[in-house]
């Protein structure tokens, strides 16, 4: 005799999708579907802002080497500064437009997530490479402004900001979803630590910002 979910394909259906919300129950409230993809559209629409007045700025610059950016304050918080050097076109454009681009997936990939979409592991071990090495490039580019360059960019912070939470927890995803092995243990430990290690980077940013520029906090620098 057939069986009933055979006979009727929505009684199936209907059982997937308990047995998805019992997983997705198990999982850390922030790599759930709806919740992670909430976090990526807020930080990819910052960063895709960010990145946008980057792009407007750096193309008033282009036209104008003279232009005063709306983020020119003093000679230490600077975008037209930061935007001179050749730290701000590493590849031979201006960095500003591969934020457009990649953060425009990060909003793309959010509004799927939202819409009920299911991505395969290749696309999210993808995704996982491109936040990795957009991570390690805002790295490159922080360390140069604070230690090479000596001016900071205040939109290019808010990319910095943006960036940390959406690495964590794009590699935290992967991992508690299984895209990513890992013992047990770790899924568990990071899972519950996310937050923590997103503040702990902030913390570790805002101190290496104040020892560098200490001369400028302490009224030291002449300025």
């Amino acid at each position: 005799m057939p069986s009933t979910a055979r006979e009727n394909p929505a009684i199936k259906t209907s059982t997937t999708a308990g047995e998805s919300s019992a997983q997705q129950e198990r999982l850390p409230r922030t790599v759930r579907d709806k919740p992670f993809a909430w976090l990526l559209l807020v930080t990819g629409v910052i960063g895709w802002l960010a990145s946008g007045a980057l792009v407007l700025e750096k193309l008033e610059v282009l036209k104008d080497p003279n232009h005063v950016t709306v983020c020119d304050v003093n000679p230490w918080i600077s975008c037209g500064a930061v935007m001179q050097t050749p730290q701000s076109s590493v590849f031979g454009f201006p960095n500003m437009f591969i934020g457009i681009v990649a953060f425009a997936v990060i909003i793309t990939t959010a509004m799927g997530l939202l819409a009920g979409a299911r991505f395969s592991r290749g696309y999210w071990l993808g995704l996982q490479a491109g936040v990795t090495l957009g991570f390690a490039f805002v790295v490159w580019l922080w360390s140069q402004a604070l230690y090479v360059i000596n001016v900071l960019c205040p939109f290019c912070m808010v990319v910095w900001a943006v960036m940390i939470p959406l690495f964590v927890w794009v590699t935290i995803r992967n991992i508690s979803h299984g895209v990513i092995k890992a013992p047990p243990g770790l899924t568990k430990l990071l899972g519950d630590s996310g937050w923590i290690i997103v503040a702990l980077l902030y913390v570790a940013v805002i101190a290496t910002i104040f020892f560098a520029f200490i001369h400028v906090f302490a009224g030291t620098s002449g300025y």
